[in-house]
């Protein structure tokens, strides 16, 4: 016992700084993405009880954009470990040089994928989709693109104040729209103080609105606040040098290829809901919606690891990477076991919550369980993702992400869901197969990215 107990207190003295850093630097991230998430909560509602024809639609467009967003959000997070390590090394010129870099690329990025949506748009009629939703998929489509450029601008410099320690910084600002929005919401939805009743449009304007006052506020702090001064002459005058273009795209492509194949099994999947009918369609929104708590407060642990992963690369330190990564894992199942806990006991009063249509909430309960199911593969995938980000060693996220969503994910979602005739039960079930799969191969991968790091 002695022994064990000896162990058990190394254990502790090992990890506890670790837990204490990613858990602080998580908590501003944590405000933040839950405020982004009680503004979808509220967005679906409003929508929700607006409609059933308009809580399908947001589902449609929402997972539809969500591949675009998380490709434009995926590539800004390849600055976060450029900017850590560099951080560390308190190189305030580079850092500044860093920025405008990543915000010129991630600006002609982000085009490149709004040009793409624009073809998508000409091509809504193609998909297979309930026709009676397309007069109100097509306007709220088309709020939704004109906030990508804002998306960009906002996250290139979240990702900075990340970098620096100052998680806090963009969660404020994040919060304080997130409010306005839902204002905007109760007012434009229903036409409430006098203003016209625009139904689900009125949603995509104050989304839009949001976007365009968090990109704004974000950039003036960096070129106002006093604590930036120290990298405004990196920014503004400091020549680029060879091959740091090339950093920040090898970093942060492969991060958005990533997140975009992942969120295009998740919006296959509401393609193929939708193919089952608008009920299955809705049911399936307030399913992804729910499911995104989850995902979110994995999200913000994941990311504050990495930040901590990116420092301790910065100094080529393998142990300690190693040891952040196993510290944000074990916070990660504690929430994990929760969050499941929460949808297992209390998820039939949360689908509830978002429409009157007892037939949509009657399915969107069956599927409780596969729900619950995937929350583990969620969990442990954005744990080791993030530690590879961390470590800057990205190349290999395409890859794994490419096999395990497209590959093996939209392949598996569409056989359990109509040659097996598990319909939407089997759609959200198969989520499991295809998160799992990519948990394992970035574990394995960062293990090897650390061994890599060690032997140069």
């Amino acid at each position: 016992m002695f022994f064990i107990g000896c162990a058990m207190s190394q254990f502790f003295r090992d990890y506890i700084n670790c837990y204490k850093s990613i858990i602080k630097l998580a908590f501003p991230l944590l405000l933040g993405q839950l405020g982004n998430i009680a503004v979808s909560f509220a967005d679906n509602i409003m929508v929700g009880h607006y409609s059933t024809e308009a809580l399908a639609s947001a589902s449609f467009v929402n997972n539809t954009f969500n591949v675009a967003i998380m490709a434009v959000l995926g590539f800004t997070y390849g600055l976060t470990p450029l900017i850590g390590a560099i951080f560390v090394r308190s190189d305030n010129d580079r850092i500044g040089r860093t920025v405008r870099l990543g915000l010129a690329i991630n600006i002609v990025f982000t085009l490149i994928i709004s040009a793409l949506m624009v073809v998508f748009y000409f091509n809504l009629h193609r998909l297979g989709q309930p026709e009676h939703l397309l007069p109100l998929i097509r306007p709220y489509y088309l709020t939704v693109l004109a906030g990508m450029i804002f998306v960009s601008v906002f996250n290139v410099f979240s990702q900075w104040s990340f970098a620096i320690g100052r998680t806090g910084l963009p969660t404020w600002i994040v919060l304080a729209a997130n409010g306005l929005n839902i204002i905007g919401n109760y007012i434009l939805i229903y036409g409430h103080w006098g203003a016209p009743e625009l139904g689900l449009l009125g949603a995509g304007f104050s989304t839009l609105g949001a976007r365009i006052l968090c990109a704004v506020v974000l950039a003036l702090v960096f070129f106002k606040a006093p604590f930036a001064h120290k990298y405004l002459n990196g920014f503004r005058h400091s020549a680029r040098k060879e091959g740091e273009i090339g950093q920040i795209i090898s970093t942060g492509f492969p991060v958005s290829m990533q997140m975009t194949f992942e969120t295009a099994a998740f919006s296959g999947a509401a393609i193929f809901a939708g193919w089952l009918g608008a009920i299955s369609l809705a049911a399936f929104q307030i399913v992804v919606i729910s499911g995104m708590f989850g995902f979110c407060i994995y999200y913000s642990l994941g990311a504050a690891m990495a930040i901590d992963v990116s420092h301790a690369a910065g100094k080529a330190d393998n142990a300690g990477m190693r040891r952040y990564t196993w510290a944000g894992y074990h916070i990660m199942l504690v929430t994990m076991g929760l969050v499941c806990c929460l949808f297992l006991f209390f998820g039939d009063s949360i689908m509830g919550v978002f429409t009157d249509d007892t037939e949509v909430i009657s399915l969107a309960v069956t599927l409780l369980v596969p729900m619950a199911l995937y929350q583990a593969g969620d969990a442990t995938q954005i744990t080791f993702a993030n530690a590879l980000r961390g470590t800057s060693k990205v190349m290999p996220m395409l890859y794994i992400a490419f096999v395990s969503y497209i590959v093996v994910g939209l392949p598996v979602t569409w056989l359990m869901a109509f040659p097996a005739g598990m319909g939407l039960y089997g759609i959200v079930l198969s989520f499991s197969v295809c998160l799992m799969l990519a948990a394992v191969l970035y574990f394995i991968f960062f293990l090897r990215a650390t061994r890599r790091r060690t032997a140069s």
